[in-house]
């Protein structure tokens, strides 16, 4: 467990999640589902967690940041604010895949699927021996031997799948557990992971000049 607190989030999903993790183990946290908003409500969110500890921002030793896949705004909006306050701050910010995130706790072997949409899921194994690649399949003829967990949205009424189990914590505290186990001086920044392209494509015509 972390010597000092460690604050986590999430918006891969259509929720803002935050957690709290507190010397001794101990852990705050707090999800609040919604579509859209989720860059106006975190940081409201993470001051209001820090409020009810009776600490701030410059007590916090590290962050841990969901990185996904899931919602591509939801994504860049978390790992944004999490290099953004570890810079200002001058503490670690620690990536976590909502996939582990979701077996953490969890029994092995275990298999996390996850609803990408579009008759698609996220699907990741874990071991005994450790986790497997993260991959995107398709939902139809998809069969799984042995237990699952993840977004219900996807698995319902599938009679190849098992019944999913529930995480066993929820996700904002299991980013943060992860993190905490995982904190170590020269770690790259988060970033971004997605398994699959954006839906928007670029801009094909080149960006206006800028005159000095």
């Amino acid at each position: 467990m972390p010597p000092e607190p460690l604050l986590a989030f999430d918006t891969s999903a259509a929720q803002c999640a935050a957690a709290l993790l507190l010397p001794g183990g101990s852990c705050l946290a707090r999800t609040e589902d919604m579509a859209k908003g989720q860059a106006e409500r975190l940081v409201g969110m993470l001051e209001e967690l820090l409020a009810e500890a009776g600490i701030g921002w410059r007590d916090l030793r590290g962050l841990g940041v969901g990185t996904g896949p899931g919602n591509f705004t939801g994504v860049r909006i978390s790992v944004a604010t999490a290099r953004g306050l570890a810079l200002a701050l001058g503490i670690p910010a620690i990536g976590v895949t909502r996939l582990e995130a979701l077996a953490h706790g969890l029994p092995r072997p275990m298999t996390v699927l996850e609803d990408a949409r579009r008759g698609e899921v996220y699907v990741q194994e874990f071991t005994p021996e450790g986790a497997r690649p993260a991959r995107l399949l398709a939902l139809d003829g998809l069969r799984i031997d042995g237990p699952v967990t993840g977004s219900g949205a996807a698995l319902a009424g599938q009679p190849a799948l098992p019944p999913a189990l529930p995480p066993a914590c929820p996700i904002a505290e299991a980013i943060a557990r992860i993190a905490a186990g995982r904190a170590a001086p020269g770690l790259p920044p988060p970033a971004p992971f997605y398994l699959r392209g954006a839906d928007a494509a670029p801009p094909a015509d080149p960006p206006p000049v800028i005159l000095a």
